[in-house]
């Protein structure tokens, strides 16, 4: 074998251990971290790094009842060719609810990373005595997956009634999420749900964090007669698509046996291998287009309803 042959050789061999690196993405189904995650310590300029998000995804449903619309009940069926004479009606925001349903993966690799296993939950809830108006956060579960002198996955679950919910303005909270007893090599599971009573609001979604992210996916699923400016990040590394998809109703009326159904933009936008220093911010934010539905107050600047903290 020649000298040119073996380094064409070794630089094939180079670029597929790369090609396969890169193909390794984390298990999107969580309550079980996979053996490539348990054995994954980061990649490219993030091989140094404290932690590493695994994987965190967010999907975006809306909940809806037949009463939605005060006008034009009629038709069983909400299509793209009466939209615009749905667009006229006044849309009931009683009978629409926003499902956000949030997970996050993290690994410690170092004793100093142990710090990002804490996380921070914005959520909206008005200060106001008079008007309760509050989206709610539910099943939040915290699990830390380690690995005994044996080898032997163990799993424990961190209690979350002590986590500290703080106002951080008279429309805001925040939970506090702490974890304590993390080790390196630890990798820990936060799973939450949001029942939000604004439709005419999305949360922001992040996909940079203070430590590299290997995986970050937003789905969301909106119904058509909600139109959004929707604005995914122009990223090299990020990938969005759209398409028509359908959402059902729910319905007590006897004569729509079958419920309500209404078409939907379904939007699809996920990030791979994506580093804190990049100098191109990848945030998803929106923006509600209807001039008759009131836009409600925003989240507080510079921040999204997750943040792992620093």
């Amino acid at each position: 074998m020649n000298y040119s042959f073996r380094t064409l050789l070794l630089l094939v061999v180079c670029w597929g251990s790369i090609g396969m690196t890169y193909a390794q993405l984390p298990n999107e189904k969580f309550g079980k971290p996979s053996s490539m995650e348990w054995d994954y310590n980061g990649w490219g300029k993030a091989v140094n790094a404290d932690a590493i998000v695994l994987c965190k995804t967010m999907k975006v449903t809306y909940q809806l009842s037949d009463q939605v619309f005060t006008t034009n009940q009629s038709d069983p069926e909400m299509s793209l060719d009466n939209l615009v004479d749905f667009s006229k009606n006044m849309i009931d925001d009683a009978n629409i609810l926003v499902k956000y349903e949030v997970r996050l993966r993290t690994k410690i690799l170092k004793a100093e990373g142990a710090r990002h296993a804490n996380i921070d939950i914005t959520y909206y809830h008005l200060n106001d005595p008079k008007i309760y108006s509050a989206d709610e956060v539910t099943d939040l579960k915290v699990k830390v997956f380690s690995k005994n002198a044996k080898g032997k996955v163990e799993k424990r679950n961190v209690n979350t009634d002590g986590f500290v919910r703080e106002r951080v303005d008279d429309n805001y909270m925040v939970i506090h999420v702490d974890v304590p007893d993390v080790q390196a090599g630890s990798i820990v599971e936060y799973q939450y749900d949001i029942t939000s009573v604004r439709p005419a609001f999305l949360y922001d979604w992040l996909f940079q964090e203070c430590i590299p992210t290997v995986r970050s996916k937003c789905d969301i699923d909106i119904p058509a007669f909600l139109q959004f400016q929707m604005n995914a990040p122009i990223h090299k590394l990020i990938k969005s698509s759209v398409q028509a998809g359908r959402l059902a109703y729910d319905t007590n009326r006897p004569d729509l046996k079958r419920g309500k159904s209404c078409v939907t933009n379904h939007y699809v936008i996920v990030g791979d291998y994506i580093l804190p220093e990049d100098e191109q911010v990848a945030a998803f934010t929106s923006q509600i287009a209807m001039p008759h539905v009131t836009a409600p107050v925003a989240i507080p600047q510079g921040s999204t309803h997750l943040k792992i903290v620093k």
